[in-house]
């Protein structure tokens, strides 16, 4: 595969769409939801939609960010692993359950929905709630026009 279907931000009408999601993934990044768990949200999203482009941009931006290499690596495998704090668990549980929303009949389960409360207040909830929303949006963007992965330099779109 050598390009996408088509340029997401030179078509006219995506190239627009694109700039106002990232302005909400901008209040995101700002909100008291920390990086970290941010990084990993958006990097096991990917994983699940098997977007390879979002894949490779939130690893390398994480490792940037002096993400450890380890958490990164273990997040395919977090219910399994010991390098994440209760809360990141949680974090990591919600964003599964509503990236996989259609496997679920009832959506979210209050158990994760209710764990999640445990660990972050109202205005954490709501960015993690908008970052899942996001990074799926994203991910279906590129997994549609079978966008490229492998050369994201970190920091590209800042």
């Amino acid at each position: 595969m050598s390009a996408a279907r088509i340029n997401l931000l030179e078509n006219p009408t995506v190239g627009k769409a694109v700039k106002h999601v990232a302005s909400a993934g901008k209040v995101v990044h700002d909100s008291p939801l920390p990086v970290s768990t941010q990084n990993m949200v958006t990097l096991r999203a990917s994983q699940i939609n098997g977007c390879g482009f979002c894949t490779d941009m939130h690893f390398k931006d994480a490792i940037a960010a002096g993400e450890d290499a380890v958490r990164l690596n273990m997040v395919a495998a977090w219910r399994e692993a010991t390098v994440f704090t209760d809360a990141e668990r949680a974090a990591l549980d919600l964003t599964e359950a509503g990236t996989r929303i259609a496997d679920a009949a009832g959506g979210v389960p209050d158990d994760v929905w209710e764990n999640a409360a445990k660990h972050y207040d109202e205005e954490q909830l709501g960015a993690l709630v908008t970052l899942i929303a996001l990074i799926n949006a994203f991910n279906r963007m590129n997994v549609i026009v079978q966008q490229p992965a492998g050369s994201y330099q970190p920091g590209q779109f800042a």
